[in-house]
Protein backbone atom coordinates (compact mmCIF):
# COMPACT_ATOMS: atom_id res chain seq x y z
CA UNK A 1 0.00 0.00 0.00
CA UNK A 2 1.45 3.32 -1.19
CA UNK A 3 2.12 6.01 1.42
CA UNK A 4 -0.56 8.26 0.58
CA UNK A 5 -3.20 5.32 1.64
CA UNK A 6 -1.05 4.48 4.55
CA UNK A 7 -1.99 7.69 6.28
CA UNK A 8 -5.98 6.59 6.23
CA UNK A 9 -4.63 4.05 8.61
CA UNK A 10 -3.07 6.19 11.13
CA UNK A 11 -4.82 6.65 14.18
CA UNK A 12 -5.18 10.52 15.28
CA UNK A 13 -6.57 12.31 18.48
CA UNK A 14 -10.01 12.02 16.82
CA UNK A 15 -10.04 8.91 14.89
CA UNK A 16 -8.60 7.09 17.81
CA UNK A 17 -8.54 3.56 15.88
CA UNK A 18 -5.89 2.40 18.15
CA UNK A 19 -8.07 2.85 21.65
CA UNK A 20 -8.81 -0.09 23.30
CA UNK A 21 -12.87 0.40 22.94
CA UNK A 22 -12.56 0.41 18.99
CA UNK A 23 -10.17 -2.48 18.89
CA UNK A 24 -12.17 -4.84 20.93
CA UNK A 25 -15.59 -3.55 19.00
CA UNK A 26 -14.30 -4.06 15.18
CA UNK A 27 -12.75 -6.96 16.16
CA UNK A 28 -15.92 -8.23 17.62
CA UNK A 29 -17.66 -7.00 14.49
CA UNK A 30 -16.00 -8.59 11.84
CA UNK A 31 -15.78 -11.92 13.55
CA UNK A 32 -15.73 -14.37 11.01
CA UNK A 33 -15.69 -12.50 7.73
CA UNK A 34 -13.01 -12.93 5.81
CA UNK A 35 -12.58 -9.99 3.45
CA UNK A 36 -12.79 -6.46 3.09
CA UNK A 37 -15.89 -5.10 2.14
CA UNK A 38 -17.72 -7.83 4.34
CA UNK A 39 -16.11 -6.26 7.31
CA UNK A 40 -16.71 -2.72 6.38
CA UNK A 41 -20.71 -3.62 5.82
CA UNK A 42 -20.77 -5.05 9.08
CA UNK A 43 -18.95 -2.01 10.79
CA UNK A 44 -21.23 0.50 8.62
CA UNK A 45 -24.72 -1.66 9.94
CA UNK A 46 -23.45 -1.20 13.16
CA UNK A 47 -22.73 2.41 13.22
CA UNK A 48 -26.20 3.39 11.40
CA UNK A 49 -28.37 1.52 13.82
CA UNK A 50 -26.83 0.87 17.02
CA UNK A 51 -25.23 4.27 17.08
CA UNK A 52 -28.55 6.71 17.43
CA UNK A 53 -28.82 10.13 15.40
CA UNK A 54 -28.75 12.56 17.73
CA UNK A 55 -28.91 16.35 16.25
CA UNK A 56 -27.93 17.69 19.10
CA UNK A 57 -24.57 17.65 20.64
CA UNK A 58 -24.04 17.06 24.28
CA UNK A 59 -21.86 19.67 26.32
CA UNK A 60 -18.55 18.40 25.60
CA UNK A 61 -15.02 19.62 24.93
CA UNK A 62 -14.66 19.75 20.87
CA UNK A 63 -12.27 17.01 21.02
CA UNK A 64 -13.91 15.00 23.30
CA UNK A 65 -17.33 15.39 20.91
CA UNK A 66 -15.62 14.11 18.38
CA UNK A 67 -13.40 11.93 19.29
CA UNK A 68 -14.51 8.19 18.07
CA UNK A 69 -14.21 6.57 21.13
CA UNK A 70 -16.44 8.97 23.20
CA UNK A 71 -19.24 8.37 19.95
CA UNK A 72 -18.96 4.46 20.82
CA UNK A 73 -19.11 4.79 24.58
CA UNK A 74 -22.11 7.23 24.46
CA UNK A 75 -23.97 5.56 21.54
CA UNK A 76 -25.32 8.76 19.69
CA UNK A 77 -24.24 10.96 18.16
CA UNK A 78 -24.62 13.40 14.58
CA UNK A 79 -23.56 13.07 11.10
CA UNK A 80 -20.23 13.61 11.71
CA UNK A 81 -19.45 12.25 15.04
CA UNK A 82 -20.70 8.62 13.82
CA UNK A 83 -18.50 9.31 10.31
CA UNK A 84 -15.44 9.53 12.52
CA UNK A 85 -16.66 6.24 14.57
CA UNK A 86 -17.17 4.45 11.32
CA UNK A 87 -13.92 5.44 10.14
CA UNK A 88 -12.09 4.41 13.28
CA UNK A 89 -13.73 1.26 13.24
CA UNK A 90 -12.60 0.38 9.56
CA UNK A 91 -8.76 1.64 10.11
CA UNK A 92 -8.95 -0.53 13.27
CA UNK A 93 -9.46 -3.57 11.17
CA UNK A 94 -6.49 -2.57 8.47
CA UNK A 95 -9.57 -0.37 6.13
CA UNK A 96 -8.20 2.73 5.06
CA UNK A 97 -10.85 5.57 5.71
CA UNK A 98 -11.19 9.28 5.54
CA UNK A 99 -13.88 11.69 6.20
CA UNK A 100 -15.92 13.45 3.86
CA UNK A 101 -18.42 16.75 3.63
CA UNK A 102 -21.04 18.30 2.24
CA UNK A 103 -23.75 20.59 2.01
CA UNK A 104 -26.74 19.45 2.01
CA UNK A 105 -30.79 20.55 2.40
CA UNK A 106 -33.39 18.64 4.35
CA UNK A 107 -36.55 19.45 2.99
CA UNK A 108 -37.77 17.78 6.18
CA UNK A 109 -36.09 19.08 8.65
CA UNK A 110 -38.37 19.08 12.01
CA UNK A 111 -39.31 22.74 12.79
CA UNK A 112 -36.94 23.25 15.63
CA UNK A 113 -33.73 22.57 14.38
CA UNK A 114 -34.89 24.28 11.46
CA UNK A 115 -35.38 27.38 13.59
CA UNK A 116 -32.17 26.79 15.53
CA UNK A 117 -30.00 26.83 12.26
CA UNK A 118 -31.72 29.68 10.57
CA UNK A 119 -32.10 27.28 7.74
CA UNK A 120 -32.78 23.69 6.31
CA UNK A 121 -29.36 23.85 4.38
CA UNK A 122 -27.10 21.76 6.54
CA UNK A 123 -23.48 22.91 6.22
CA UNK A 124 -20.52 20.18 6.68
CA UNK A 125 -22.32 17.48 6.48
CA UNK A 126 -20.00 14.53 7.34
CA UNK A 127 -19.63 11.58 6.04
CA UNK A 128 -16.77 7.91 5.85
CA UNK A 129 -14.98 7.51 2.71
CA UNK A 130 -13.47 3.57 2.35
CA UNK A 131 -11.16 2.58 0.57
CA UNK A 132 -12.39 -0.80 -0.64
CA UNK A 133 -10.88 -3.35 -3.54
CA UNK A 134 -8.67 -0.35 -5.20
CA UNK A 135 -11.34 2.61 -4.82
CA UNK A 136 -12.94 4.87 -2.38
CA UNK A 137 -16.59 4.71 -0.99
CA UNK A 138 -18.34 6.84 0.43
CA UNK A 139 -20.68 5.70 3.41
CA UNK A 140 -23.24 7.93 5.17
CA UNK A 141 -24.35 5.96 8.60
CA UNK A 142 -25.88 8.98 9.84
CA UNK A 143 -30.07 7.60 10.43
CA UNK A 144 -30.80 5.09 11.89
CA UNK A 145 -32.53 2.69 11.07
CA UNK A 146 -35.27 3.39 14.16
CA UNK A 147 -35.77 6.84 12.86
CA UNK A 148 -35.92 5.90 9.59
CA UNK A 149 -39.00 3.95 10.17
CA UNK A 150 -40.66 6.28 12.65
CA UNK A 151 -40.24 8.90 10.28
CA UNK A 152 -41.33 6.73 6.56
CA UNK A 153 -37.09 8.29 5.58
CA UNK A 154 -35.49 5.31 3.32
CA UNK A 155 -32.54 4.07 5.09
CA UNK A 156 -28.85 4.50 3.32
CA UNK A 157 -27.66 0.85 2.21
CA UNK A 158 -24.01 0.31 1.90
CA UNK A 159 -22.85 -2.83 -0.38
CA UNK A 160 -19.08 -2.09 0.08
CA UNK A 161 -19.26 -1.24 -3.88
CA UNK A 162 -21.40 1.92 -4.69
CA UNK A 163 -21.31 5.14 -3.25
CA UNK A 164 -23.79 5.19 0.72
CA UNK A 165 -25.40 8.71 0.67
CA UNK A 166 -28.89 10.09 1.86
CA UNK A 167 -31.48 8.99 -0.46
CA UNK A 168 -33.17 12.08 -2.37
CA UNK A 169 -36.72 11.36 -1.51
CA UNK A 170 -38.47 9.46 1.55
CA UNK A 171 -40.91 6.12 1.62
CA UNK A 172 -43.99 8.49 0.72
CA UNK A 173 -42.14 10.11 -2.32
CA UNK A 174 -41.65 13.61 -0.45
CA UNK A 175 -37.98 15.48 -1.78
CA UNK A 176 -35.79 15.21 1.38
CA UNK A 177 -32.19 15.43 1.04
CA UNK A 178 -30.83 17.09 -1.71
CA UNK A 179 -27.21 17.36 -2.05
CA UNK A 180 -25.92 21.11 -2.91
CA UNK A 181 -22.18 20.64 -3.01
CA UNK A 182 -20.44 18.18 -2.01
CA UNK A 183 -16.26 19.23 -1.00
CA UNK A 184 -14.88 16.03 -2.41
CA UNK A 185 -12.20 15.91 -0.13
CA UNK A 186 -10.31 12.92 1.43
CA UNK A 187 -9.19 14.15 4.93
CA UNK A 188 -7.12 12.01 7.10
CA UNK A 189 -8.31 14.11 10.17
CA UNK A 190 -9.68 16.90 11.57
CA UNK A 191 -9.17 19.66 14.33
CA UNK A 192 -11.93 19.69 16.36
CA UNK A 193 -11.90 23.66 17.12
CA UNK A 194 -11.61 24.24 13.62
CA UNK A 195 -14.72 21.87 12.77
CA UNK A 196 -16.44 23.96 15.70
CA UNK A 197 -15.74 26.87 13.75
CA UNK A 198 -16.54 26.12 10.55
CA UNK A 199 -19.62 24.59 11.65
CA UNK A 200 -20.70 27.70 13.65
CA UNK A 201 -19.42 30.40 10.00
CA UNK A 202 -21.89 27.67 8.30
CA UNK A 203 -24.96 28.16 10.60
CA UNK A 204 -24.91 31.82 10.48
CA UNK A 205 -24.78 31.84 6.70
CA UNK A 206 -21.09 33.20 6.05
CA UNK A 207 -18.07 31.00 4.14
CA UNK A 208 -16.27 28.87 5.75
CA UNK A 209 -13.27 26.63 5.43
CA UNK A 210 -13.17 22.89 5.65
CA UNK A 211 -11.13 21.77 8.52
CA UNK A 212 -8.07 19.69 7.47
CA UNK A 213 -6.98 17.69 4.53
Amino acid sequence: MNSRIEKYLRATAVIDCDHPSIQAKSKDLIRGKENAIEKSKNLFYFVRDEIRYNFYPPSCPPEELFRASHTLSAGEGFCIPKAILLAALTRAVGIPAALGFADIRNHLLPEKPAQLLGTNVIRLHGYAILYLEGKWVKATPAFDLRMCLENRFVPVEFDGKSDAMLPSHDQDGRLHIEYLRDLNHYCHDIQPDRLVHALMEGFEGRSFALPEQ
